[in-house]
């Protein structure tokens, strides 16, 4: 199959293009249905002309419906998306960048999803789905999951199918609550994974950013040490990665503060600990749950990041990270490479 791809790339590397771009209008349909013509074309960077006519060819072919909604998938152009999926995938040579990228950051897994999630918000579902696919497929009964906050991990766990053939599967939160979105926070997503697998969570009701004394104190309540005893023994980490700098602002970090942790040269952060650009821990925020030695100790953690701007913070928290898998989109994965392969040209 892959010397199949190579050939039709060198013969008629029109088609790749055209094939692409009627994967990505009948994948942002999918996830937006019902839709209207006007906004898909906002939300592909299309001209509406260009639109109708893909519109027309899909419709004749039985892959979207047009009603007074918007326009819809058929059963069949589900079908559709989901088997160009890996098409695309291999015609766009992402297997071998996932390869190169695996070997050298040193980690066990790596998964690219095809697109850029800074030019198409649908590409964050893609993430989150092909995350929880890989879930899907390593979650095994008696298994305690842990996960943290975010909009990232927000679309794992919405793309997760519900499930009924696990038994005694824990879910909980990976660190403290952050945040002002409920919907985002790691407790409500806990929540929200159980219920889809069956399964039963606890809740960690403890702000990041509480004094040491406080801290000490609640630490010793009985409810409290009982969850933050079970994320210990997660066995699967799922968690976002984000700037540096971003996080602090959002953790409500003083100015001094930021401007320490610049000094410190930290770029990405990640469960609370914010590393250099040798991926080396500089600092940390509280210890309210998983850090950066019980995560090494976790059989199974899974990063979900994605987009061009994150890209140093995805190298500095995940090289050397040997039990880690790393999702993330394509535009990233190309940009880590290219760093990657600099890098390495200049140690030599």
């Amino acid at each position: 199959m892959k010397e199949i791809l190579r050939l039709q790339k060198k013969i008629v590397p029109e088609l790749v293009e055209v094939l692409e771009k009627r994967y990505n209008i009948l994948r942002t349909i999918y996830y937006n249905q019902p839709i209207g013509r006007r906004i898909l074309a906002n939300e592909l960077n299309l001209g509406e002309r260009i639109v109708r006519t893909e519109i027309s060819l899909l419709k004749a072919q039985g892959l979207i419906d047009i009603n007074t909604p918007g326009m819809t998938v058929t059963d069949s152009g589900e079908e559709i998306v989901n088997e160009l999926k890996d098409f695309i995938h291999e015609i766009k040579g992402l297997s071998e960048i996932e390869s190169q990228i695996k070997s050298l950051l040193h980690l066990r897994k790596v998964i690219i999803v095809p697109g850029d999630v800074d030019e198409n918000p649908i590409i964050l579902k893609e993430l989150g789905k092909a995350c929880s696919n890989y879930v899907k497929d390593i979650i095994k009964d008696n298994s305690i999951i842990a996960l943290t906050g975010g909009s990232t991990l927000k679309e794992v766990v919405e793309a997760f199918p519900r499930l009924n053939n696990f038994s005694n599967i824990l879910v909980v939160p990976a660190r403290g609550g952050m945040g002002r979105k409920v919907e985002t926070q790691a407790n409500t997503l806990a929540a929200s994974f159980a219920e889809k697998i069956n399964g039963s969570y606890k809740m960690l009701h403890i702000p990041e950013n509480l004094s040491l004394d406080i801290l000490d104190s609640l630490l010793k309540e009985k409810e409290i040490k009982e969850v933050i005893d079970c994320i210990h023994k997660a066995d699967i980490l799922i968690y976002g990665i984000g700037n540096a700098r971003d996080m602090a602002i959002k953790r409500g970090a003083a100015e001094e503060e930021i401007n320490r942790l610049i000094d410190l040269g930290a770029i990405g952060e990640a469960f609370g600990c914010y590393f250099n650009k040798d991926s080396k821990v500089v600092s940390q925020t509280t210890p309210i749950g998983i850090n950066i030695k019980e995560a090494r100790k976790i059989n199974t953690h899974i990063a979900v990041a994605g987009g061009k701007n994150k890209v140093e913070s995805i190298i500095s928290t995940q090289r050397n990270n040997t039990n880690g898998i790393l999702v993330t989109d394509e535009a990233a994965g190309r940009e880590i490479l290219e760093i990657l392969k600099k890098t390495m040209n200049n140690l030599i």
